[in-house]
């Protein structure tokens, strides 16, 4: 058996992770697999002797056994908090708010952005604010106060039409990654960090740091006016980025269990709840410093398992496309 390095070798910098396992798990399964788009891998095809299915990246599904409706609500924040609370699985709450006044004709009243202005001040002046529909830790930050909301406000208009704002939470975040009720596998997130070099003082640590954020098209970390980012780090020596965890932006996830199955049941019972049969839930654990409380962070529908690749554990990559192959016919039949 070819290892999953020989799909990925020679492959550009664009190409999509899951294009790569894709192909892995065809020659593992004995499926073919045809890239669509001149060697891109940004849509292909994977076909059994009877019938044929077509995957592409972006905005596209890599679970087509999740439903449209089902992979719809997880994408919203706010759609999942409500439809998760209502079910008795505690969330972090949270209002959505409108950036443009485009389409405010068929919305609800109490969700502009002077609306935002005035929810900020009920959660005391300070939250963690994230686009309603993003992905990957963009523009996901803690804002500290009413100068630092109305800049980021400007700014993340520029991308997003709408905005979940929540109170700041602190805890112990974790990821569950679920194929229908088996818990595949857990993983603890831990945030990004910059690397002393007795040189830089940190503020320009962070600025190198944002820059290759903002290659990979992310928002950048906010730099405040802090003295303490003037110290000069030792050589080797780490400082942690507060905010985001996501892999994408720089945070590191280590395959971990939470200490409590409570953490694993409420994870399922989120996944039941909306209806998905692929699930990467993402959670708090000890939710300001209580041992038992926990909070559902979000949903996603559509998760990345690069994980998996960094973690040699090509098994559970392959399981994930066998589950995929399986609900759509094109194993087992």
């Amino acid at each position: 058996m070819r290892s999953l390095g020989d799909f990925r070798s020679g492959r550009p910098g664009f190409y999509p992770d899951q294009s790569v396992y894709a192909e892995y798990a065809c020659a593992e399964f004995g499926l073919a697999f045809r890239d669509l788009d001149g060697g891109t891998g940004l849509v292909f095809s994977v076909a059994s002797n009877s019938k044929t299915i077509h995957f592409g990246a972006g905005r596209c599904s890599w679970y087509p056994q999740n439903n449209a409706t089902a992979s719809t609500l997880a994408s919203d924040k706010y759609f999942t908090n409500t439809i998760l609370e209502r079910a008795g699985v505690a969330t972090l709450g949270g209002e959505y708010f409108f950036l443009r006044d485009r389409h405010r004709a068929h919305r609800p009243a109490g969700h502009e952005r002077g609306d935002a202005l005035e929810y900020f001040s009920k959660l005391g002046g300070a939250a963690f604010i994230k686009p309603l529909l993003g992905s990957r830790g963009d523009f996901a930050q803690a804002v500290p106060d009413e100068a630092s909301l109305a800049r980021y406000l400007d700014e993340v208009s520029q991308y997003y039409d709408a905005i979940l704002i929540q109170p700041i939470v602190s805890g112990n975040e974790y990821r569950v990654f679920l194929l229908d009720d088996e818990i595949l596998y857990t993983a603890r997130k831990y945030p990004p960090f910059v690397l002393g070099d007795a040189a830089r003082p940190i503020r320009d640590l962070l600025v190198a740091h944002n820059e290759a954020l903002r290659s990979r098209g992310l928002s950048p970390v906010a730099v405040a006016d802090d003295p303490s980012l003037d110290v000069v780090l030792a050589k080797g020596e780490r400082w942690e980025i507060p905010g985001r965890m996501n892999l994408s932006a720089g945070g590191t996830m280590v395959l971990e269990a939470p200490s409590s199955d409570a953490a694993l049941e409420l994870a399922r019972k989120a996944a039941r709840t909306l209806g998905l049969r692929v699930a990467a839930v993402d959670l708090f654990t000890e939710v300001g410093g209580d041992p038992k409380a926990i909070r559902i962070i979000e949903i996603n529908a559509n998760p990345s398992i690069r994980l998996l690749e960094q973690s040699d554990r090509y098994d559970l990559i392959l399981k994930i496309w066998r589950h995929t192959f399986l609900a759509m016919g094109l194993l087992g039949v």
